[in-house]
């Protein structure tokens, strides 16, 4: 029986390659797409992510049934935390400015794995997104004509009454996805100029929003008399805070489009910091002028702006708002079909995804078996299925990707550069380092041992550190980490740290609600908690990081990533439990699809080299002396239909 065990090295090997690393090209900047996205076409695009239907519905909802006007608080904290978030994204986008976002960030750096994981829960976020906002789309432009759309469809079609189908087939919504992917399909640059008219008349909408806005502005709205300026005080702010969180999740399809774009390294985080400030700037404009010009306890949660002007006496505004909220519908369902195929492309190209979806039209340079696909099947989603249930499940997917992108930025912070990484000597680890002094053949003789010891210290105070490696003020007073790989305590540091948010943030949410925790043993297990957050972020502190790279770098590492880790766990374990029995779901459905096809198929596993045993022959010379020689022989092939486990002493 114990021979049909998997033995200890066997296992160490299979996880070892499920944690491997995409190996990358030395020019990165070749590729099959089309290089033609300015910086100006990127930051229209996250804005066009950015900035949709939540400008026109999310501030009157958050205004009057969470936070008041104090909204304007919830989206500047909101906004800051989103800068966390897109700052990691900035700074890989400019350092891997290849398509699939924050797919390839996490493969990179953290494993296979967990990268296909984070796709796989990207590919669904775009599935679901771009059908909800067909069908909000849909049911705006229903009720500028008094719902005639739908009472014909019901009429002439009929009404289901099966649970997770819509009531009626939403044949508009499921057309304008088939027409948005059809100029998808076109090409970058058709996509971008289709993007840049929708954004700009969406644009001149707020402006016009703006300037009307502050000449109806009210003070009084404000005032104590009508509730104050923060009603629901600051419990109501921070809860505003994390819904208007999901108004900023846009911005990533930037860097989806990095690959596409002609000066990625500079580009990419330009737009982003672009495009996130001006949508910050504009969901602040306008909950200021939202809840001046009428009282917060009166909006419409429906349809705020229209109605505001319209109790002002200026219903003819109602229209130039509707219609800028439909083009700013169309500029994020063209965000989400533009986004969604290059990720399927990059996990295709990886082999991790079935082949086929990484064909590149010759003449358009666009993935258009997965454009096509996609669009497809996002028209049958929004035509037939009820996507209320399952929006929620839209912001899981969105943080776990954050989450995973904070901690890729740490750990390759601290891993050896391609360039300056030694090269491996025989048995796995790197070769030491040359110094300067005598060769390794020449002697060298020292007046007395303490002078000895004296240039030894002062070779070891000139030696150059690489990333990864302890610094030197440190390590008198944590020597025994010196013995370690590069990287190595950074990456169990990492783990340690997230493992210590996800306690932290626990206690925080279900501590005295759902664990009913004294107040000692809750207290008790924040502080011990807090200092495993806290010292496992000192550890990573005190080991080198990489320095004087020429693309965009995030200031403050590792304490800005780690801010943004636990704000996305926070955020997660507010979410209902529904949403993460979905979650859970469609993870075991992801692992069917990465066990039953993406490790046999996964070009890392035809990169790794075949691993070889060492034989040892001693040779006994005329002198007496003794010498061991190692003669390399080539292990017997793994058997057919099982991957292969090599395993390296060294990981980065």
């Amino acid at each position: 029986m114990a021979r049909w065990l998997p033995r200890s090295a066997d296992l160490t090997r299979f996880c070892q390659k499920l944690n491997r690393v995409k190996t990358l090209e030395d020019d990165m900047m070749e590729t099959s797409f089309n290089r033609c996205l300015s910086t100006i076409d990127l930051t229209l695009l996250g804005i066009g992510g950015m900035v949709g239907s939540g400008l026109y519905v999310l501030t009157g909802t958050v205004a009057k049934e969470i936070a008041g006007p104090a909204v304007i608080v919830s989206f500047i904290i909101a906004g800051f935390a989103s800068l966390l978030a897109a700052l990691c994204y900035a700074e890989f986008g400019a350092r891997v400015p290849k398509t699939g976002s924050a797919y390839m960030f996490t493969y990179v750096s953290v494993g296979e794995i967990w990268a296909f994981l984070i796709g796989w829960n990207v590919l669904l976020e775009y599935m679901i997104g771009g059908a909800a906002v067909a069908r909000a789309w849909s049911g705006y432009l229903d009720s500028i004509f008094n719902h005639k759309i739908k009472n014909f469809t019901e009429t002439h079609v009929g009404t289901w009454q099966v649970p997770f189908l819509a009531r009626y087939p939403d044949f508009l919504a499921a057309a304008i996805l088939l027409v948005a992917t059809a100029f998808i399909s076109f090409g970058a640059k058709v996509s971008s100029w289709l993007n840049h008219v929708f954004s700009a008349i969406s644009m001149g909408v707020i402006l016009f929003i703006l300037i009307m806005g502050f000449v109806l502005a009210q003070p009084k709205n404000w005032s104590s008399q009508e509730g104050g300026f923060a009603p629901y005080g600051l419990s109501g702010i921070m809860a505003g805070t994390a819904t208007c969180f999901y108004a900023f999740v846009g911005f990533d399809v930037i860097a989806a489009s990095s690959e596409e774009a002609r000066n990625p390294q500079q580009a990419v985080p330009r737009a982003i910091a672009f495009s996130l400030g001006l949508a910050t700037g504009a969901y602040i404009l306008v909950s200021v002028v939202l809840t001046l010009m009428v009282p917060w306890h009166t909006l419409d949660p429906d349809s705020a702006l229209a109605d505001a002007f319209y109790r002002r006496g200026y219903a003819w505004a109602g229209f130039l708002v509707a219609a800028g909220s439909i083009c700013a519908m169309n500029t994020v369902l063209l965000s989400n079909l533009f986004s969604l195929p290059r990720i399927v492309y990059a996990m295709a190209e990886d082999g991790l995804f079935f082949q086929v979806f990484s064909r590149v039209h010759p003449r358009t340079q666009v993935p258009v078996v997965g454009i096509v696909v996609f669009g497809l099947l996002m028209a049958l989603l929004a035509l037939v299925f009820d996507l209320e249930a399952l929006v929620q499940f839209l912001s899981i997917g969105t943080l776990l990707a954050y989450t995973f992108v904070a901690a890729s930025i740490i750990v390759l912070r601290f891993q050896q550069q391609k360039a300056d990484a030694p090269a491996p000597a025989a048995g796995g680890r790197p070769s030491p380092e040359p110094r300067e002094g005598p060769s390794a053949g020449e002697l060298k003789e020292y007046e007395s041992f303490s002078d000895k010891l004296q240039l030894v210290d002062r070779d070891k105070s000139k030696e150059h550190r690489e990333p990864g490696q302890l610094k030197a003020a440190f390590e008198p007073y944590l020597e025994f980490l010196s013995d370690f790989c590069p990287g190595e305590v950074v990456t169990v540091a990492v783990v340690t740290l997230m493992v210590s948010a996800i306690c932290l943030c626990s206690i925080l949410v279900f501590g005295n609600t759902h664990l009913h925790l004294p107040t000692w043993s809750y207290s008790l297990l924040l502080v011990l908690f807090s200092l495993g957050f806290l010292l496992s972020l000192l550890l990573i502190w005190a080991h080198e990081q990489q320095r004087g790279t020429r693309t965009f770098q995030i200031p403050l590492v590792p304490l800005s990533p780690a801010l943004s880790i636990i704000l996305n766990i926070y955020l997660m374990l507010k979410l209902s439990y529904m949403t993460w029995l979905r979650f859970a779901v469609w993870l075991l459905l992801g692992l069917l699809v990465y066990f039953g096809y993406g490790i046999w198929h996964s070009k890392e596993n035809l990169r790794e080299p075949r691993p070889q045993r060492v034989t040892a022959r001693y040779v006994v010379f005329p002198s007496g002396s003794l010498e061991e020689r190692g003669q390399a022989q080539p292990s017997p092939q793994p058997p057919a239909g099982l991957p292969d486990t090599d395993s390296e002493d060294c990981k980065r």
